[in-house]
């Protein structure tokens, strides 16, 4: 399988004389998540070397499973999955089981699901610094999980971080405003000690999507129906597992507490757009960060520091605005 992957690269590489964008995808497969790898998968400058799997939105079982019958969809088993960590560094376990139904998905039956068997043998983090040594400088990790499995990676092994292209996280925040906790993003509070040590150790260029951000950039609820009406099989599946959370999130209270009102918001997949094509981010802030650990209700959150007080070197990029109809076509093609 592993020949396969290289023969059609190379393919790809004699027929248009560059080769395809190389990704790592980090998942707690969601159904936002979902929507990210549908995302990636149907891109055709994108070459997916692995997805990852974490705790998060659903225990890691479940995003293992999750992760594979998105494949299944899609026609891409021949992607290696890896099972990650079962659980944050520190912290209590946190899932979004309200959010994305108890399995993750929805809470779709699906009696042909893959069977784990399908698993790589190695662990998430040993294969990101596999994949990442056996291509420096050419790999794009896109982390839409708490970021366990990546601070593993940077324990295990500190220089690797410097042959990464590039990594996009969606997680954290840039104005006191949590979805989990008063001033907490999910993926940031589910692993706080997880995402402090990813922001001071990864030396790549950093690309954040925040809590926030994907708000201020989320899409009419009338191009969500567009999306899902398309006459295809990854669109019924996208309908059927999205049905749950979409109920949901179209609640008055829930559309009350976006940033900017009521509208179709899919977190993951802002990160995952940006990293596959660079012109789709039309605004950004470069600033150094680090991620509170010990407050009482800010625990998770995500701090920048305009005064220069941290004397950080490293800062990130915190993305602001993207172009969005390049935004929506991505998100159309992820479904044909």
């Amino acid at each position: 399988m592993e020949q396969k992957r290289v023969s059609l690269g190379l393919k790809t590489h004699l027929l248009t004389g560059k080769m395809k964008n190389k990704i790592i995808i980090d998942v707690d497969t969601g159904v936002d998540d979902a929507q990210a790898i549908m995302m990636a998968l149907a891109a055709p400058n994108v070459e997916v070397l692995g997805i990852t799997c974490s705790h998060g939105n659903t225990p890691l079982e479940n995003s293992c499973k999750n992760t594979l019958r998105v494949l299944k969809t899609c026609n891409r088993l021949d992607i290696p999955v890896y099972r990650g960590c079962a659980q944050p560094l520190l912290a209590r376990k946190l899932h979004a089981g309200d959010f994305h139904g108890k399995d993750g998905l929805g809470d779709v039956p699906d009696p042909n699901a893959p069977g784990l068997e399908l698993l790589q043998k190695n662990k998430a983090a040993q294969a990101i610094i596999k994949m990442v040594n056996e291509h420096p400088g050419e790999v794009t990790l896109v982390a839409t999980a708490p970021l366990t499995n990546l601070a593993v990676a940077v324990s295990l092994n500190p220089n690797f971080t410097q042959k990464l292209k590039a990594l996009y996280i969606m997680g954290g925040n840039t104005e006191s405003r949590g979805n989990t906790t008063v001033c907490g993003e999910f993926n940031f509070v589910a692993d706080s000690e997880a995402a402090y040590i990813v922001l001071e150790r990864y030396t790549c260029p950093i690309y954040i999507a925040t809590w926030e951000f994907s708000c201020r950039n989320s899409l009419p609820w009338s191009f969500c129906d567009t999306w899902l009406a398309q006459d295809t099989d990854k669109a019924r599946f996208m309908e059927e597992i999205y049905a749950y959370t979409r109920k949901m999130v179209q609640t008055e209270r829930y559309q009350k507490e976006l940033v900017s009102g009521p509208g179709f918001n899919t977190c993951d997949c802002y990160a995952m757009a940006a990293a596959i094509d660079d012109t789709l981010l039309t605004e950004s802030e470069e600033v150094a960060v680090t991620v509170e650990l010990d407050g009482t209700h800010t625990r998770g959150m995500m701090v920048l520091d305009y005064m220069g007080l941290l004397k950080k070197k490293h800062k990130v990029f915190i993305m602001k605005k993207v172009d969005q109809e390049k935004f929506k076509q991505l998100l159309m093609n992820s479904l044909k």
